[in-house]
């Protein structure tokens, strides 16, 4: 039998699509990407790493921050071409947007309408 991560179906560009679900509650907090590098130091850290396809760089959920994800378990799906990550969730917000979860608008009516309030403002986390 192959080595465990010789069993990911990393795509063309050398990614598998990976997806953060609270470990608590089950809800999914975010989808990313992952490189071979990135699960590995997930796998050694213990803390989610992904990829950054538009920064083109290695990046630590909660590098700028402050809110990590600390992985519980990783679970590959059947096809072997996604990746499930059980994560306890720092300070409760995985969004950019300061949120709990990046899926917080709702299709209603044919409009998209954001429905999960702002735990966080972003210029606090970013400083930008």
């Amino acid at each position: 039998m192959s080595e465990w991560i010789d069993q990911v179906k990393f795509d063309a560009q050398g990614l598998v699509t990976a997806v953060a679900q609270d470990a608590e509650s089950g809800r999914i907090l975010m989808v990313a990407f992952m490189n071979k590098e990135a699960l590995l130091r997930t796998v050694q850290t213990g803390q989610a790493v992904y990829f950054s396809r538009s920064r083109q760089r290695l990046w630590l959920k909660g590098e700028e921050s402050g809110h990590t994800q600390q992985v519980r378990e990783i679970r590959l799906d059947c096809d072997g071409d996604v990746v499930l990550l059980s994560v306890e969730q720092t300070g409760g917000v995985a969004c950019h947007t300061g949120r709990a979860s990046c899926f917080y608008s709702v299709l209603q009516d044919g409009h998209w309408l954001p429905v999960d309030p702002v735990l966080k403002d972003p210029e606090v986390m970013y400083g930008k």
